[in-house]
């Protein structure tokens, strides 16, 4: 999940608005409406203000209100996707609530919580099922890499430098990017100078100097078409520094995804998809998702999905993360194994499920 910059605020004054109006669609409702069925009211663990899911989500909900859906999407800030898989362990979220995450999340929390390897990130297993209903982003930050160094030309090359990481709560920023230093290519905190910081300190001290490289962010989506360039990325671009970036190759994310069980995914950017990108880069992406427990309403999980089906695309216009949405997003890395059943219902009746099975399936430990 990356920070959003263009019309930040307009954007964030917007949603705010959209949640007025969703309360007032609800206040004013039909009163035969309202006795006849009453909405059900689904709570959505998402990422700090900013991050964009909270402001889309807000968007879809005040659409799904107006649209008169039996479902109201309550969108919440939170940590992060690493504070929200712990949260949902909580049985008293799993019948009512609904949270954003990444393929990698779950498969790290049910396998590798608390481990010597990751416990610095994720103190305790988690071996609570979850199911996937729709997939919102792919996401590359943490790994790719940044630098204005002429001399690093690879992550093999960063030992003994000063190296900018997000923090340990951030999935892709702090977790992700290290173990892919670490078992990619051998970089560790033994033989590098790795400093864990928020996206906006490390940004700054790339670009003062005080680190030598660092990670910054964009999202992506199935097609490789859009592409959504977060905040920090454009604040390096202003930058009159010529800006460097250090790929993570196949080779690297295969032996993380070996070790570790996940599926990550790597791709190749094209030339000027990012700013100052004058060659093509191989990075990785972690896929976004809404999901739930299995015990989450069968019906709710329906109507969320066709919803998001329904105004996604007309909502393209109005955020750049909704920018990026399209039905191979949704459903790329979803089975039978791990998709919720209400979502699945959507997908057959929306005739895009047999779309899925073209597609690298997120296995999930459980």
């Amino acid at each position: 999940m990356i920070k959003m910059n263009a019309g930040a605020r307009s954007a964030k004054a917007w949603a705010l608005g959209a949640v007025l109006a969703a309360s007032a669609a609800l206040l004013g409702a039909p009163a035969a409406h309202a006795q006849s069925r009453a909405p059900m009211m689904v709570p959505m663990l998402l990422c700090p203000w900013g991050c964009g899911n909270t402001e889309t989500s807000t968007m879809l909900m005040n659409a799904m209100v107006k649209d008169g859906s039996p479902v109201t999407l309550l969108p919440q800030e939170s940590p992060g996707y690493m504070y929200n898989v712990r949260e949902m362990a909580n049985q008293k979220h799993w019948k009512t609530t609904v949270f954003g995450t990444e393929d990698a999340v779950l498969q790290l929390a049910a396998t590798w919580g608390g481990t010597p390897e990751l416990k610095e990130f994720i103190p305790e297993k988690l071996p609570t099922p979850f199911k996937l209903l729709y997939g919102d982003a792919w996401w590359g930050q943490g790994k790719f890499f940044v630098t204005f160094d002429p001399n690093i030309k690879s992550p093999a090359d960063f030992k003994g430098k000063r190296i900018g990481l997000g923090l340990r709560g951030q999935s892709d920023w702090g977790v992700f990017s290290r173990m892919i230093l670490e078992t990619g290519y051998g970089i560790t905190p033994q033989n590098a100078d790795i400093r864990h910081l928020t996206p906006a300190q490390l940004t700054q001290q790339l670009m003062d100097g005080a680190l030598d490289v660092a990670i910054t962010a964009f999202g992506a989506e199935p097609n490789l078409k859009e592409w959504l360039i977060s905040a920090p990325a454009r604040q390096l671009e202003a930058s009159p520094k010529p800006l460097r970036y250090i790929p993570v190759t196949k080779a690297a994310l295969d032996k993380v995804n070996a070790k570790f069980g996940t599926s990550f995914l790597h791709i190749t950017v094209p030339p000027g998809a990012l700013p100052k990108q004058t060659e093509s880069l191989e990075a990785g992406v972690a896929r976004g998702y809404i999901a739930a427990h299995p015990e989450f309403s069968e019906e709710a999980a329906y109507q969320i999905v066709m919803g998001v089906a329904k105004h996604a695309p007309k909502m393209r216009d109005l955020h750049p993360l909704w920018k990026i949405w399209s039905p191979e997003l949704m459903i790329h890395g979803l089975s039978d194994a791990n998709v919720h059943p209400g979502a699945k219902r959507a997908y057959v009746e929306l005739g895009w499920w047999d779309k899925a099975k073209a597609f690298p399936a997120v296995v999930l430990p459980y």
